[in-house]
């Protein structure tokens, strides 16, 4: 079965054609970094006409990279459940009328859910129960799933999500737009011992996260030097990223101990982190818990993880009708079809 995957959560136009949820034939990004990195963030308004502009021609290339056309399409998948709010309405309002066009069905799937099935698009045959840590710029949760569909979330961030922190960050440092990622190939450079910035709720008794007062903490230290130019960037960038990935990796292994779980999935931006990757590994490893990681082309938003979900709803028999709405941030429903 062939279906299409439509994701334009924030400000970036992904479009795949994927074969029984597994058989990735494209997966085409179209970035707007150009257009907002004059602002140093993404400008929704923006985001909205670049999808406009941006959504046929990234159709027209996924279908020539995968060798298909139009009526070879079986579905439509799309995110309609999270992100902002007129980029996701552009994506919806391509989704409806492909489907309505090729008279094949619409699945809607949520954002972070598609996510989590990210880390199956290569590795469909994960044993349940596993622990998934979805960490993002918008997103920031830890999630056991139990089964296809079924999900219970055992903790997530009460401020900041650490995407969101990384950006904000990298922004107090100058460092340009999208930051995060500049960010963390910065810290490679510095010692990451070199600052004792706190480690936010690493020893509470819970699983959620908080990373605002570990923002609050990098810019009192910023502010501490007499100007930019004398902070020690580098350091402070690999200081603040290792108390990050520490509160990470301790609290999801944490919960995959608590709730007997052999297997963790790490997925979202923030999942491409070289640091956070190795971490994970090593102090997995040593615990006997296989961690594991999407490709990084499938960690950002990209349309091959709608498109794989939406073959697991529509086997489940999920499908939408043509009043789909478009939704900013809708719960994420802990049991598929609620």
């Amino acid at each position: 079965m062939r279906i299409l995957g439509i994701e334009t959560a924030c400000d970036d136009t992904g479009i795949a054609v994927v074969e029984d949820g597994h058989r990735v034939l494209a997966n085409v990004v179209a970035s707007q970094v150009g257009t907002h990195s004059r602002y140093g963030g993404v400008v929704p308004e923006l985001a909205a006409r670049r999808h406009v502009e941006n959504v046929l021609y990234v159709l027209d290339l996924a279908l020539e990279e995968a060798s298909a056309d139009l009526g070879s399409l079986d579905a439509v998948a799309v995110n309609c459940k999270h992100g902002l709010l007129r980029s996701v309405a552009v994506g919806v309002a391509a989704a409806k009328s492909l489907a309505y066009a090729l008279e094949v069905p619409l699945i809607g799937v949520h954002h972070v859910e598609a996510h989590l099935y990210s880390a199956l698009i290569e590795q469909p045959d994960l044993e349940f129960p596993l622990i998934s840590l979805a960490v993002a710029g918008g997103h920031n949760l830890l999630i056991e799933m139990a089964d296809h569909g079924r999900y219970e979330i055992i903790g997530r961030t009460l401020d900041d999500a650490a995407g969101e922190a990384f950006d904000k960050v990298a922004r107090r440092l100058g460092l340009p737009f999208p930051g995060g990622p500049v960010l963390s190939r910065l810290a490679a450079e510095g010692d990451p011992h070199a600052i004792p910035f706190p480690r936010p709720l690493l020893d509470s008794h819970d699983l959620n996260f908080s990373f605002s007062g570990l923002k609050t903490a990098v810019s009192v230290l910023i502010d501490s030097y007499p100007s930019l130019d004398s902070v020690p960037v580098a350091d402070v960038a690999a200081s603040f990223q290792e108390a990050v990935v520490d509160v990470l990796v301790a609290k999801t292994l944490r919960g995959a101990q608590e709730r007997r779980a052999r297997t963790v999935t790490v997925v979202g931006g923030v999942a491409a982190n070289a640091r956070l990757r190795e971490v994970f590994n090593e102090r997995g490893h040593a615990l006997g818990i296989e961690c594991l990681f999407p490709k990084r082309e499938y960690c950002t938003d990209n349309g091959a993880m709608v498109a794989s979900l939406g073959w697991y709803r529509y086997r489940a028999g999920d499908t939408a009708g043509l009043d789909l709405d478009a939704r900013a941030r809708t719960h994420f429903a802990p049991i598929a079809g609620e």
